[in-house]
C-alpha cells in the first residue's frame, strides 16, 4: 500500500497557520494539522490578529476563514500575500456560495476548500497548495477556470505604453500551456518526463518573468492568451 498523506507531511512538514473565530473549530483544525506531521506556527481569531501573527510567524500556507472579525478574510488575504508573495492561503469556509470562491479567489488564495471536507482531505490539501497545487472542493475549479475564461473574453484594453511580454522558453511555454489545463505539478511531470522540482522551477521563473504573484494568476493570464486551448 502507498504511503499515508501523514507519511509525506511528516517527512515533509509544511509551516502553516490555522485562522478561525471559532475556538473549537480553529484548535481542531490545528490539532488534525499537527497530528498529521505539519508544523502549526501560529493560529488566530480575528483579522488584524492573523495579520500581525501571520507576519510574524511567516507560515509557507495560510488556513483562513473569510467571516472573521476586525477585518474579512479577503482583506487578510489580500494584505498577506500583497505583502509576501509567495504565502500560500487556502481558504477553509462554510460557504460555497460562488461569489466568495471568486471572492477569495481574486484576493489571492491558492484553493478554497468546504469544511465539510474530511481531515484527509484537508491534510492533502495543505501539502499541496504548499507544493503550488491549486486545491478546490469539486466543482469549484471549473467555476474559477469559467470565470477567468469569461474575463478573458472581454479583457482591459492595454496602455499605449504597456511593455512588451517578457519572451518565455519553450520549456516555459509549454509548462505554462499544461498549468492553463489544469493540471497539477506532478501530473506536469509526468507528461514531460521531468522531475516535480523542474515544474516548480519552470513556474517560478515564469511568475517572475510576468511579475505573476502566484499560480492561480497564471492560469489567468495563460487562458486570456489562449493557451488552454492550444
Amino acid at each position: 500500500m502507498s504511503e499515508t498523506t501523514a507519511d509525506t507531511a511528516a517527512r515533509h512538514p509544511v509551516r502553516v497557520m490555522v485562522v478561525d473565530d471559532h475556538p473549537m473549530w480553529r484548535d481542531a483544525v490545528a490539532r488534525d494539522l499537527a497530528a498529521a506531521g505539519h508544523d502549526v506556527v501560529a493560529t488566530a481569531g480575528d483579522g488584524p490578529e492573523a495579520v500581525r501573527r501571520a507576519k510574524a510567524a511567516r507560515p509557507e500556507v495560510l488556513v483562513l476563514d473569510l467571516n472573521l472579525p476586525g477585518l474579512p478574510g479577503v482583506a487578510v488575504c489580500k494584505e498577506l500575500v500583497g505583502e509576501n508573495p509567495a504565502l500560500r492561503v487556502l481558504v477553509l469556509s462554510a460557504s460555497g456560495e460562488h461569489a466568495d470562491v471568486l471572492e477569495a479567489v481574486k484576493s489571492g488564495a491558492t484553493g478554497y476548500l468546504l469544511k465539510s471536507a474530511s481531515t484527509e482531505e484537508l491534510v492533502d490539501a495543505v501539502r499541496r497548495t504548499a507544493a503550488g497545487d491549486p486545491v478546490f472542493t469539486p466543482g469549484l475549479a471549473g467555476l474559477v477556470l469559467g470565470e477567468y475564461r469569461r474575463l478573458a473574453a472581454d479583457p482591459a484594453p492595454a496602455a499605449p505604453d504597456e511593455p512588451k511580454a517578457p519572451r518565455l522558453t519553450e520549456r516555459e511555454t509549454e509548462v505554462l500551456r499544461l498549468v492553463a489545463k489544469g493540471l497539477s505539478y506532478k501530473q506536469i511531470a509526468e507528461r514531460l518526463v521531468i522531475s516535480h522540482r523542474t515544474v516548480q522551477n519552470h513556474v517560478q521563473n515564469t511568475l517572475g518573468k510576468l511579475q505573476l504573484h502566484n499560480r492561480v494568476e497564471l492560469v489567468r493570464y495563460a487562458i486570456e492568451r489562449g493557451l488552454d486551448d492550444a
